[in-house]
């Protein structure tokens, strides 16, 4: 599973730990994210990601 970083802050979402915060479940890909999901650093959404 790929990561992917934040364009504007550099978060990266690990698939392997997920965002627990956000209800994301490890193993969760990026692809499976609901669209509704945004940064937990910035806050923007699943469009300013780019694959690490």
């Amino acid at each position: 599973m790929d990561k992917y970083v934040c364009d504007i802050c550099g978060y990266v979402y690990d698939p392997a730990v997920g965002d627990p915060d956000s209800g994301i479940a490890p193993g969760t890909p990026f692809e499976e994210i609901p669209d509704d999901w945004c940064c937990p650093l910035c806050g923007v959404d699943k469009s300013n990601f780019s694959k690490a």
